[in-house]
């Protein structure tokens, strides 16, 4: 049965593998996507060698250009992009031209590609006192906002992820709902969220809150989903392995659909999304094997989405 609040289905999409430093794989890597029945890839050219000090390697974009058109030929496959994550708008006044430069940079790149969402980290910055938290988030606004007159330029919607800013309390990066709060001040058509639900789990994980409650806020201003599991838990016993990682629950672990704890079923029920919402894929490539899978029930999720 269609859902009736569904008007515009969601989309799916995975993050392909990064390639080598000569992009001799990038197409089969893009391939590879496709063939699990994807809508979208989602390129993360910011391990792509392209932007080096600011400015465009013009050879290296024509390779990826001439990988991803080849890829996407005689298909309907989209492309969405994850510019350089070290971006970062809350960060000290005098470091800003320079995340702006690699921003105006990486947003040229997407669009040449033929990708239309690009996504970005939200800012990160020491925990201090209220009033310096909030300059910070100020100065996020600012930059946003001129980078959002910058992507309309260049036909992309620039997509805030959610974070998390580590499990020690030393910084901070805005929840699910203080990111809402931030995008509604904002108000730019081109600046919109990702929702990356299991890095929202470990912000609130430590500074409490509830996951699905947060992200009803933000639904209706995500464009792009982060689709993985994990437990929402911090990373704070050491371990010397990913599988003892595993035992645990602990950390960011990009598993499969359904290995972990996040209230799937809750945030379906009540979010509601923009129409064409994709929801990307962020598979660790240690569970590469159940990609299809994955795939599938993410298929599964979306079909339920609803939107507007």
């Amino acid at each position: 049965m269609t859902n009736p609040t569904q008007s515009t289905p969601a989309r799916i999409g995975i993050s392909a593998h990064a390639p080598k430093p000569d992009l001799s794989d990038l197409q089969a890597n893009i391939a590879q996507c496709a063939a699990l029945g994807v809508d979208t890839v989602e390129l993360g050219t910011y391990d792509f060698d392209i932007v080096v000090g600011g400015r465009i390697r013009k050879d290296q974009l024509a390779t990826a250009n001439a990988a991803c058109a080849q890829a996407r030929a005689g298909t309907n496959l989209a492309y969405s992009a994850h510019g350089p994550l070290a971006i970062n708008l809350m960060d000290e006044p005098w470091r800003l031209p320079r995340h702006m430069e690699v921003l105006l940079a990486s947003m040229d790149v997407a669009a040449e590609l033929g990708c239309t969402n690009y996504v970005m980290h939200a800012g990160i910055t020491p925990n201090t006192q209220a009033a310096g938290v909030e300059d910070a988030y100020a100065r996020q606004r600012d930059h946003l906002s001129r980078a959002g007159d910058e992507a309309q330029r260049r036909g992309l919607i620039i997509c805030v992820e959610t974070l998390f800013a580590g499990y020690h309390g030393t910084s901070l990066t805005p929840t699910p709902a203080r990111l809402a709060r931030e995008l509604q001040t904002i108000n730019h058509p081109a600046i919109r969220a990702t929702i990356d639900f299991s890095h929202g789990a470990i912000n609130l994980d430590y500074h409490g809150g509830d996951l699905a409650t947060d992200c009803t806020q933000l639904a209706p201003y995500a464009h792009h989903l982060h689709i993985h599991d994990s437990f929402g838990r911090q990373d704070d016993i050491w371990m010397f392995t990913t599988g003892e990682r595993l035992a645990y629950g602990h950390g960011d672990l990009h598993l499969p659909v359904g290995w972990g704890n996040t209230p799937w079923d809750t945030i379906l029920d009540t979010c509601i999304f923009p129409a064409g919402v994709i929801f990307n894929i962020e598979l660790s490539q240690r569970y590469w094997h159940l990609a299809q899978d994955c795939v599938d029930a993410t298929r599964a999720m979306a079909n339920r989405a609803k939107t507007k």
